[in-house]
């Protein structure tokens, strides 16, 4: 997927659609808690030039409901519940898959017969879902026709719903964002594709804010929220028991520009009206 160029400055905010989109953090103990970013190309149309996670908006190809067949531990039934949704919110956790795969080269997911985790340890393995990558990023082959050549079982289980966000009003492009967490798989190395993608590495989710202050480092402010709340946590086992507890939507407000939530300075009386998003992600 090559970079595109940013639209004229003359778009009609208010007929922007919004879009359904999904993100997944990637975390791991490296020894101490460390979440995988990556820098996107300057010249996207969406966030250029900024430090993101993992993501993008749901495909059509997403909602084929030969995906319930290919997930494991996690049934539709249960995504609905999770995402409060009536119907469709499988198609988020499928989306959420795809684009690891597609911008890091990670592939969440089990071998259908043993139900281990996918290793990519052998050069043969490696170059093989390389190729998979090249051929779904090229839209010449889904992911569910890498799961069923590969017989895996998306890993949609350790996969954890933590928060939503949707775009405010004036962007070119617009989504309504659902966010995952999962800790990244032992045997597989992720990188960027170098192509909207242009840098990746680990960070601490302090180092991250610390780089943020010094304008090191360009996040949106969703981004930039769920790396503060990330950094409440001393290890992604820590993370990862929190997110799987699915704890209640905490509604994010705005104060002197900085997005807060229940027990941060000024929070009672901040604008809840300037940015939408819902956060699930903190110490039990």
């Amino acid at each position: 997927m090559s970079p595109s160029k940013p639209p004229a400055d003359d778009f009609d905010p208010d007929a922007v659609p919004i879009r359904p989109a999904a993100t997944v953090m990637l975390v791991d103990d490296r020894p101490d808690l460390q979440v995988f970013m990556m820098e996107r190309h300057a010249n996207t149309v969406f966030a250029g030039g900024m430090w993101v996670f993992p993501g993008g908006a749901v495909d059509t190809s997403d909602d084929a409901a030969a995906y319930e067949a290919r997930c494991a531990a996690r049934e539709a039934v249960d995504a609905n519940r999770l995402l409060e949704l009536e119907d469709g919110a499988l198609r988020y956790y499928v989306a959420a898959i795809r684009e690891a795969f597609e911008e890091c080269g990670l592939m969440l997911s089990l071998h259908a017969d043993s139900g281990d985790k996918l290793e990519l340890t052998s050069d043969g393995d490696i170059d093989r879902f390389q190729e998979h990558r090249d051929a779904l990023n090229a839209g010449d082959r889904s992911l569910l026709e890498i799961l069923e050549r590969e017989n895996l079982l998306m890993d949609a289980g350790d996969m954890h719903y933590i928060a939503r966000w949707i775009t405010p009003l004036g962007s070119p492009r617009r989504f309504d964002a659902r966010f995952f967490i999962a800790r990244v798989p032992r045997a597989q190395t992720p990188a960027h594709d170098n192509q909207e993608l242009v840098h990746s590495d680990w960070f601490r989710p302090q180092d991250v804010l610390d780089a943020f202050d010094r304008e090191e480092m360009v996040l949106m402010t969703p981004t930039l929220r769920m790396v503060r709340s990330l950094a409440r946590f001393g290890s992604a086992d820590e993370v990862i028991a929190a997110a799987s507890s699915n704890l209640p939507d905490e509604r994010v407000r705005v104060v002197d520009g900085r997005l807060v939530l229940p027990g941060d300075p000024g929070y009672e009386h901040a604008d809840q009206n300037i940015e939408n998003g819902w956060v699930r992600l903190r110490p039990g």
